[in-house]
């Protein structure tokens, strides 16, 4: 995984809890924030504040423990 892969996977969804990320990916979450630090930086990517829905629509997700990322591009 890069970081365009991830890039990719936002443009898609637009909105992505980072539970979801991980699953997708196969990787921790912690690893995955890095390379979201970095879209962050650059202001393409924003960490949605706690209690924001993902957009997937299960409504399975703990809303103030979900971290959201949403592409700004």
């Amino acid at each position: 995984m890069i970081l365009s892969d991830i890039r990719d996977y936002l443009r898609t969804h637009r909105r992505v809890a980072l539970s979801d990320m991980a699953l997708r990916f196969g990787t921790e979450p912690d690893a995955l924030r890095g390379m979201l630090d970095k879209w962050v930086a650059k202001g393409k990517v924003s960490k949605l504040p706690s209690g924001t829905i993902c957009g997937g629509g299960c409504c399975r997700c703990d809303l103030n423990t979900t971290e959201v990322y949403e592409w700004r591009g």
